[in-house]
């Protein structure tokens, strides 16, 4: 059971903490922009829309992460496991 614990701890650090922060990134990357396209084009009622329809994705977006993320640390701590955001080195 030792080497099931120990592959999943593998599989958690290696691949769903980056893959956690690449996802993360690229919804504040969506915020941003939206942000950006409401503030710089301020004139046009169209952009305006534009930028409010990404920032609304780039919230959606994080909500999702971070409700993947406090599933996913309920389920580690069910099975005994260390948490998401514990990297060690």
């Amino acid at each position: 059971m030792s080497v099931l614990n120990e592959f999943l701890a593998n599989v958690v650090r290696e691949i769903i903490n980056p893959l956690i922060l690449l996802l993360s990134a690229g919804a504040f990357v969506v915020f941003v922009w939206g942000a950006f396209q409401l503030i710089a084009h301020a004139g046009d009622a169209t952009k305006r829309e534009q930028g409010r329809k990404s920032i609304l994705w780039g919230v959606v977006g994080f909500a999702i992460i971070f409700g993947v993320y406090g599933i996913l640390n309920i389920a580690l701590a069910t099975f005994g496991l260390d948490p998401v955001q514990k990297i060690s080195q």
